[in-house]
């Protein structure tokens, strides 16, 4: 068994609100919290504090408490930060959605987690209320946070001015967030994630991660994802660090939002490591702010991850984790050098981990001559691993066993440096960019097309060798449907992430005897191909 170089943390017994704002001292409260660069607007962490208050106390009125579910549909903007830990404020559990999900998916997820509540902008409401329509939240449930006909609206609710209500719940049994993710395997479902969970999450990474209270940190990554959820959003104010939103990436914003707000902490996802390894546009802005750069979601590749630190001459750092995690598992420390960017560095504190064979079942404990252990399954036990899945409990038995150890479905070696690295993955999971994607959801999708007879997707390596989905796809007989019309009938089903991005025709999907894709012999033909 593998534990952390570092001692343990002391984790608090609280929500995570109070962990981030009941010791907000005077000098802090004056501190700067959000920058919109969409309007130049600063909020302090006084009045992030206040309006977070204030909107719980306005939730509260309406009839939110510890037994309501609200769907969070939104963008990375300041006010993400107010509703989010307003509703946690309330003692409520946010479900957050992508914010590129059809209507379909979001009614999906809505129905799923017993939503009775939707929070979103304008601009995605129409897919928001076509959801919300179909689960049936009335209109006076959906608030659009910077107003539409109908709707309750931000401005409105934190202007009633309200107290925060008294609530009572064990923040280590009671879910504070509900993100949606596809595990091991499978569709997506919803992970359950205490109050201790987060809170135990932001402690750990403070000891890995050195984000301090002068940073401005560029917050592309979305808040929705765990990942920008606990290491952007929640790391940042426990640290009163600054963070500079931006609702989605793209190059030039982003280099300009680091020129203009001279950010210093950058938190990625490999595609934009790319980018800042690769693209000429980076060479006509001023980014020698920037100091470190922390890549996570998805592997990178070491080679990418040094151009990229070399040619912005800051520091790239890489970690791991998943949603079931909360997420972060394992960080580079900054403290060390030694430790290659390949990497994805060491255990954080309070965790402990196994290696295990996944031809034998049994436990890796030897470093080899070469300095590593042989490869094996991640299993991982710690305050940050998820309560389960909601009413999934087979999922969660087949995910979460009786020791507490989460399997995580990737393949890790140990090294005799104390640091771990990902090298392979025994899960069917796509990440595509950050994103998950499960085959089986795609697959669904397209066996609904008249002209498809069969179909299996995995994940391939584009020419930036970052993983696709890609369909194999059976015709039906008489059948001419093209590639273009197969990536086309998934485009306008799915959220712009998931979509094939390659197709090819076979004669057959090869499959076991009992009836379980074989997507090695898929793999095997890509190879070879």
């Amino acid at each position: 068994m593998f534990t952390s170089p570092f001692p343990d943390v002391e984790i608090p017994h609280v929500s995570i609100y109070d962990d981030l704002f009941a010791d907000l001292s005077p000098d802090d409260a004056a501190r700067i919290a959000l920058i919109d660069p969409a309007t130049g607007a600063e909020t302090t962490y006084g009045a992030l504090k206040a309006q977070i208050d204030a909107f719980a106390g306005a939730l509260a009125a309406r009839g939110v408490g510890t037994e309501t579910v609200v769907g969070l549909l939104c963008p990375n903007i300041p006010a993400f930060a107010t509703v989010f830990h307003g509703i946690l404020r309330a003692g409520a559990t946010v479900t957050t959605i992508n914010s590129l999900y059809t209507a379909g998916e979001i009614e999906k997820q809505l129905r799923d987690a017993s939503a009775t509540w939707l929070l979103t902008v304008s601009p995605l409401l129409p897919h928001a209320q076509q959801a919300a329509d179909a689960v049936g939240i009335p209109a006076a449930q959906v608030v659009v946070l910077d107003g539409a006909q109908d709707h309750p609206d931000l401005r409105t609710l934190l202007g009633e001015r309200r107290e925060a209500p008294e609530v009572s719940f064990d923040p280590a049994t009671h879910v504070a967030v509900l993100p949606y993710s596809s595990g091991t395997t499978g569709i997506p479902k919803g992970v359950m994630l205490s109050h201790r969970n987060l809170v135990a999450n932001v402690a750990q990474c403070r000891i890995n991660i050195d984000l301090k209270n002068t940073d401005r940190v560029l917050a592309v990554l979305p808040f929705f994802h765990i990942y920008g959820m606990t290491v952007l959003l929640n790391l940042a104010l426990k640290q009163r660090a600054a963070l500079v939103t931006m609702p989605k990436f793209d190059l030039i914003p982003f280099l300009e939002n680091i020129q203009t707000y001279s950010c210093t902490y950058l938190y990625i996802a490999p595609p934009i490591a790319v980018a800042l390894a690769k693209h000429p546009v980076v060479d006509q802005f001023d980014i020698s702010s920037v100091h470190t750069v922390f890549s996570g979601a998805a592997p990178l590749d070491g080679e990418t991850a040094e151009i990229a630190a070399r040619r912005i001459n800051a520091r790239m750092m890489q970690g791991y984790g998943m949603t079931e995690l909360s997420p972060v598992s394992h960080a580079m420390p900054f403290s060390r050098t030694d430790i290659p960017v390949s990497s994805v560095g060491t255990l954080l504190p309070n965790t402990i981990c196994k290696l295990i064979d996944t031809e034998t079942g049994e436990e890796i404990t030897e470093v080899e001559a070469d300095g590593r252990t042989r490869p094996g399954e991640l299993w991982i036990a710690g305050p940050n691993v998820m309560l389960g899945y909601l009413d999934k409990p087979e999922a969660t038995a087949e995910t979460l066993d009786g020791e507490g150890f989460l399997h995580t479905g990737d393949i890790a070696v140990y090294h005799d440096g104390g640091y771990f690295s990902i090298v392979d993955r025994v899960k069917e999971l796509i990440k595509y960019k950050g994103y998950q994607i499960a085959p089986a959801e795609l697959e669904a999708l397209l066996l609904g097309h008249p002209e498809v007879m069969d179909a299996a997707v995995i994940g391939v390596l584009d020419d930036d060798k970052q993983e696709i989905p890609k369909a194999f796809i059976v015709r039906a007989p008489g059948s001419a449907v093209s590639e273009a019309d197969v990536m086309s009938f998934v485009a306008e089903n799915v959220a712009p992430h998931k979509k094939v991005r390659r197709v090819e025709f076979i004669d057959v999907i090869p499959k076991s005897t009992s009836g379980k894709i074989l997507r090695k012999d898929l793999r095997t033909r890509e190879q070879v191909g």
